[in-house]
């Protein structure tokens, strides 16, 4: 399955109800297992307020979620496509 990691920020709306990140979370997990995938959520300190994976079947799933997850109005997020280690391997064997 396809992974994605998402660099996320709060808005004022999130923080404002920053209590409530917990129970978002759980809401945030449901909806990708909805989708097919699976999400894990790191709250950080740094430059970012929250970092996740993402496993979606597709990257239209993904963009379901993310879009999903935007309309609530907590955070903004950044998305990588990302590869494992063992998918990069395959990638750089085809190269010239």
């Amino acid at each position: 399955m396809p992974h994605y990691v998402a660099l996320l920020n709060w808005t004022e709306q999130g923080i404002r109800s920053v209590k409530e990140t917990v129970k978002r979370a759980e809401n945030a997990k449901a909806m990708a297992r909805k989708l097919g995938g699976k999400l894990d959520i790191w709250y950080t300190m740094g430059k970012h307020d929250i970092v996740s994976i993402i496993e979606m079947p597709s990257d239209e799933a993904y963009n379901k979620f993310a879009v999903w997850l935007g309309s609530q109005g907590n955070v903004r997020t950044t998305s990588l496509k990302a590869w494992p280690q063992e998918e990069m391997s395959k990638i750089i064997d085809g190269l010239p």
